[in-house]
C-alpha cells in the first residue's frame, strides 16, 4: 500500500481515462466529444488535467489532428486494461441474458459471410433472444480491426491476415471454391473440363483473386464483374453464365435458386474464415453470439 500515490490516485477519474482512449483512437477532440457525449470544452478541460496528472503533453496539435506523444503511445495498452477491468468489474454478476437483453449487436462481415450464416442466426435469435438485433457493415479487414479497437464494432468475421495487439482470432471455418451452373445448363455438368470452364461466360466478382483462385480473369470469357458473390449466383441462376464461389455459400442457395454445384477442373483455393474480438475486454453477450455464429456456420 506505500507504493501507492495516493495523491495521484484521489485525482484520476474513468472519464479522464475515456477521454484519453478516445483521443488515443480519433487523434480529433471534436470527434471525441461527439463519441463520448461532451462538450469540446469539457475535453479540452480533460487533457489539462491528463497532462499535469501524468506530467507530459500527451497530445500536440497538428494540421491532421492530435498526435500522442511517445509518453501516450505507451501509457495507452495500460490505460486500456484499466477501463476493460473497471467495466468488468462493474458489470452485473448475472452476465447476459438473451431472453431478457435488447442489445443490439454491431458485426463486420463480408456479404459471402452474412450470407451464408445470416438466415440461421436470425431463427436463433427469434427462438433465444426475441429482443436482441444484430447490425452488419461490411468493411475493410483493416478497417474492422480498427472499429474493434475503438468499440465501434463488437465483433468482425472473415479472412483476415495478421491480426492487430490487443485483438484475438479463432478459426470459425474453412472452405474452398467451386463453380456454380444453372440447371439444365446447355454446355456444363458434371465432370467440367477446364475448355469449358475457360470458355463459357464468366460472371466474376469484383475481387477477381476471390472469385477466380489463381486463374486469371483474361483466361476466361469474361460476360460481367458484380460486386458481391450472392449477385453473381443470382445472376448465373437466371444465364447460362457461370460462376466461381465458395461452396458453402453455393451449396446453402443451391436448391432455391436451382443451381448446380460442381468442382473445378483444378486445385481450388482454401478460404479461411476467423471472428476476431477484443482481446482484453471479457463480453459475456459477445461470448453468447459468438457460440449462435458457431452453430449457424456449421
Amino acid at each position: 500500500m506505500s507504493d501507492f500515490d495516493f495523491g495521484k490516485i484521489r485525482r484520476l477519474d474513468g472519464g479522464l481515462l475515456l477521454v484519453f482512449r478516445e483521443l488515443l483512437l480519433r487523434r480529433r477532440a471534436g470527434e471525441v466529444a461527439e463519441r463520448l457525449g461532451l462538450t469540446p470544452s469539457a475535453v479540452s478541460h480533460a487533457l489539462v488535467r491528463l497532462r499535469d496528472l501524468f506530467e507530459d503533453p500527451l497530445f500536440i496539435r497538428r494540421p491532421h489532428g492530435m498526435e500522442p506523444t511517445r509518453r501516450a503511445l505507451e501509457l495507452g495498452p495500460r490505460i486500456d486494461a484499466l477501463l476493460a477491468l473497471t467495466s468488468t468489474t462493474l458489470g452485473r454478476e448475472s452476465g447476459f441474458d438473451p431472453a431478457t437483453s435488447t442489445r443490439q449487436f454491431r458485426l463486420a462481415a463480408p456479404e459471402f459471410v452474412t450470407a451464408l450464416i445470416g438466415g440461421r442466426l436470425v431463427e436463433m435469435l427469434r427462438a433465444e433472444a426475441p429482443g436482441v438485433i444484430f447490425t452488419v457493415q461490411f468493411p475493410t479487414q483493416d478497417a474492422a480491426q480498427e472499429g474493434l479497437r475503438r468499440g465501434d464494432i463488437d465483433l468482425a468475421l472473415g479472412r483476415f491476415g495478421e491480426i492487430r495487439p490487443g485483438l484475438a482470432a479463432e478459426l470459425l471455418f474453412e472452405d474452398r471454391y467451386c463453380v456454380v451452373a444453372r440447371q439444365g445448363h446447355p454446355v456444363i455438368g458434371p465432370g467440367l473440363s477446364f475448355e469449358a470452364y475457360r470458355d463459357t461466360g464468366h460472371i466474376l466478382a469484383q475481387a477477381v483473386s476471390d472469385t477466380a483462385g489463381d486463374r486469371r480473369a483474361e483466361e476466361m470469357a469474361v460476360m460481367a464483374v458484380v460486386p458481391q458473390w450472392l449477385t453473381a449466383l443470382v445472376m448465373v441462376a437466371s444465364s447460362d453464365g457461370i460462376a466461381t464461389v465458395p461452396r458453402r455459400l453455393a451449396e446453402r442457395h443451391a436448391e432455391r435458386l436451382g443451381l448446380q454445384v460442381l468442382d473445378p477442373p483444378f486445385t481450388p483455393y482454401r478460404l479461411e474464415v476467423s471472428a476476431v474480438r477484443r482481446a482484453d475486454a471479457p463480453d459475456a453477450g459477445v461470448d453468447w453470439l459468438l457460440d449462435r455464429i458457431r452453430q449457424a456456420a456449421g
